[in-house]
Order: structure tokens, then C-alpha cells, then sequence
């Protein structure tokens, strides 16, 4: 029966842990009647057991370097080689860089059609059917294929990774098939960041233009690092030059799923509520009752964050 490929990412010589997240949206398809589930990696075997440990039945090992950003046309051959090799009819990859570009341009090689961004997949009458955020996150959207390989890419924390199983393993094979790279990347440049992964975070406090002054986002950290979290911002903030583009929390920035969510001064457009409606308790400060965010918070202080946010750190500081 037909499976599932992985496209899988390494950093750092490890395994990205969003990878973990494909497998285990590939197992739950496997447990539907989806099949095996293989995975592809660019890069030495030492990174097959992890690939084993979370999910995989089988591990494609590209050359190193040919699923790195900018590099689609390069890692396109490898992964159509892996999808022939694995009997695959569904290929799941992250809404990465990677993904970005590698998903469409293997879409067209393949005739076939890719779903962006995908929050849910389900097999139905032996065919993928993929959940997609539509109209700025208003809405979803249930999508099908009419070409044989079904390609999706699957949104940041919509699928919790499997528990490891040091017991599981599979058969490993190279794959040495690449496609002809026509962009060169001349160089990258790493964002500066420190602490606690914002994506990682199990406390995020943002902050929106509704802080009035960047000097404020100061505050924002403050609290942040106390209650061992990290700190975001919104589009509008960012787009000021208030806060790193990095640490943005929305639909054109970073999706968060934080036990704990404090947004302060941030209306609430579907844009940064689609970045972290996933959050398991929001918290929201602001002036307007009536603003979107107060009204989808779980609690909500109405209030001047100018007199909310330094007695909340005086109050926790008192703790200690």
C-alpha cells in the first residue's frame, strides 16, 4: 500500500525538532490506513535513529547540504527519488523555507497540487484530506487532490511529536539523485537571539503598538524573564522597528502554543490571533474591552498596561 514521505530538516547536525511533528502526523495517517511511513534527511546516518525513535519505518539519506534553505532545486531530485522509492502518494514537509519552495516546485514536477500550511490531515475513502487556514485565519478551508501525490506542508505546532521509542528501527538507504541547482545562495545571516526559542516557550509575553513607545518592550522582557518565557511583539510593533522581526507572533511570523499567552496592548487582528490562538491560556491587557484579543482571553485586566505590567513584576518578584 502507498505511505508517506517526511521531508525531514537537520540543524545544527541534529534533527529540527519540527521534523518530529511530520512524523507524528504521519503516523496518525498511518493508523488511518495511510501506510508506511519513510523519511527523508540530508546528511550522514547518524541522524536515522532519531528519525527511527519518533515515527519513521524507513530513512532517505540525501547528500548534506541538499535540503538546506535556498536550495529547492537541489533537494527536489532526492526527494522525488525518495518519494519513488518509498511507494509514496503522500509527502508531508514544515511551512519551513524549505518547504516553502520545495513543495510547490515538487508539485509541479509531479503534476499534482500542494495544500500551504496545513492544521489537520485525515484520510478519507483512501485519499489525503488536509485543514488549511483560509481569510487571514478567519475560516478553514478542507482541501483534496486529484493528482496521485498528494504534497502538503503542515503549520508549526499543529501536531505534538510521539514520545521516543529507543526500540524502534528500519532499513537506511542513500539516495544520490539531486537536481540542478540554478540560484546560489552567496550568503546567510543567523538572527541574533538568546534564551528561551520563542516557538519553545511555554510563557510568551508580547507587546503591540499599543505600548505607545519601543522603550517599553524593556517591560515586556522583564516580565518575561521572570516567569522563564520568552518575549514577542506583534506585525505592527515590528513593522515600527520596535522589536526584531524575529520574535513576531502571527501569520507572517512565528507560531507559538504557550501554557501561558499575556499579550499586552495588542487589539487582536486575525493576523497575530492566527500565530498563537493555540495558546492554552491567554491573557490579555488592555485599554479597550471591547478589542478582540480581551474578548478570546481567558482573562482580561482592562486597564493602562503602564500601571497593570510593573505591579504584576513587583508582585512576582515579591515571591521570591
Amino acid at each position: 500500500m502507498p505511505g508517506t514521505l517526511i521531508i525531514a530538516e537537520a540543524a545544527d547536525g541534529a534533527v529540527a525538532p519540527h521534523s518530529f511533528e511530520l512524523l507524528a502526523a504521519g503516523r496518525a495517517l498511518a493508523d488511518q490506513g495511510g501506510g508506511a511511513v519513510s523519511a527523508l534527511v540530508a546528511g550522514d546516518e547518524s541522524l536515522a535513529q532519531s528519525l527511527f525513535e519518533h515515527g519513521a519505518d524507513a530513512v532517505y539519506l540525501a547528500p548534506a547540504g541538499s535540503l538546506d534553505p535556498g536550495y529547492a532545486e537541489t533537494g527536489a531530485g532526492a526527494a522525488l527519488a525518495a518519494c519513488e522509492a518509498a511507494d509514496a502518494n503522500v509527502v508531508l514537509m514544515g511551512q519551513t523555507s524549505v518547504g516553502r519552495d520545495l513543495g510547490p516546485l515538487m508539485a509541479f514536477k509531479l503534476n499534482t497540487a500542494v495544500a500551504m500550511e496545513c492544521v489537520g490531515l485525515t484520510i478519507d475513502g483512501g485519499r489525503l484530506r488536509a485543514t488549511r487556514s483560509c481569510y487571514g485565519g478567519n475560516a478553514n478551508a478542507e482541501v483534496t487532490w486529484r493528482g496521485d501525490v498528494q504534497i502538503a506542508t503542515l503549520k508549526p505546532k499543529a501536531w505534538d511529536a510521539l514520545a521516543p521509542d529507543a526500540g524502534r528501527s528500519g532499513a537506511v538507504t542513500a539516495i544520490d539523485a539531486t537536481g540542478e541547482q540554478r540560484v546560489r545562495v552567496v550568503s546567510t545571516e543567523a538572527a541574533e537571539a538568546t534564551g528561551i526559542r520563542l516557538e519553545d516557550a511555554d510563557v510568551v509575553v508580547s507587546g503591540g503598538r499599543g505600548l505607545g513607545d519601543p522603550s517599553a518592550f524593556g517591560m515586556m522582557e522583564d516580565l518575561a524573564g521572570l516567569l522563564g518565557g520568552a518575549t514577542g511583539a506583534s506585525r505592527a510593533a515590528c513593522d515600527l522597528g520596535w522589536y526584531p522581526p524575529s520574535q513576531q507572533v502571527g501569520l507572517t511570523g512565528k507560531t507559538v502554543t504557550p501554557n501561558l499567552y499575556i499579550a499586552v496592548a495588542i487589539s487582536g487582528a486575525s493576523q497575530h490571533m492566527a500565530g498563537m490562538s493555540g495558546s492554552k491560556n491567554i491573557v490579555a491587557v488592555n485599554r479597550d474591552p471591547d478589542c478582540n484579543m480581551v474578548q478570546v482571553s481567558r482573562f482580561a485586566v482592562v486597564e493602562d498596561y503602564k500601571k497593570v505590567v510593573p505591579a504584576l513584576i513587583d508582585a512576582i518578584k515579591a515571591l521570591d
